[in-house]
């Protein structure tokens, strides 16, 4: 049972998330930006009481291994509306959460189109989820996928005029690929792409 202390102690790794996604939505350089993200993390995970890291693990910890920054792999994109399906997404634990699929985010990767499906969280207060896995899952990357965007834990890149941002240099691994006591939903098969995609976290 999650103590006062240690709900005080999300409800702060909560703020600085949010924090930092709003730090990176106001930036006007993707590439700088993504610099910023990925330093505030690394010192969210060496240490705060919260970090997806084993506490014997956080001294050592030399931080997240990235992929360079590809500015190919950074998409405005005017999302489809998708007819209303509705998924029990399976998670890292044998359970599942519950999501709609309410949209469809078409790309196009090194001359190849592909399509993310965009969920819709149905817990209270809903939130935008997008995760994928691609064919360097489980080799260079974490095997069941990552995540782009799952706005109710703050994971957010905006939109600029109308337009969704999904930039694959900020995908990162959910934290049960750091510890298996995390809970994560994993990468729905519509969302499996076929295409290598080497950008953002690597394997942990």
């Amino acid at each position: 049972m999650r103590t006062v202390d240690d709900t005080l102690s999300l409800l702060d790794w909560k703020r600085h998330i949010f924090d930092l996604y709003r730090a990176v939505r106001a930036h006007d350089d993707p590439r700088a930006a993504r610099e910023l993200w990925r330093s505030r993390k690394d010192d969210l995970f060496r240490a705060h009481a919260q970090s997806p890291l084993p506490e014997e693990k956080r001294a050592s910890f030399e931080g997240v291994p990235y992929f360079d920054y590809d500015p190919a792999l950074r998409f405005l994109v005017s999302i489809e509306e998708a007819e209303p399906e509705r998924y029990d997404i399976a998670s890292s634990r044998d359970g599942t959460y519950s999501f709609t699929r309410f949209a469809r985010a078409p790309l196009n990767i090194a001359g190849t189109d592909v399509e993310l499906e965009v969920y819709w969280l149905e817990a209270y207060g809903g939130g935008v989820f997008v995760p994928f896995r691609d064919s360097t899952s489980g080799k260079s990357t974490y095997g069941a996928g990552r995540y782009l965007l799952d706005t109710v834990k703050g994971s957010d890149l905006g939109e600029v005029d109308g337009k969704l941002v999904i930039d694959f240099n900020f995908a990162y691994n959910p934290s049960c690929s750091y510890d298996p006591q995390w809970d994560c939903p994993l990468a729905p098969p519509p969302n499996w792409l076929r295409v290598p995609v080497e950008a953002g976290e690597r394997y942990p």
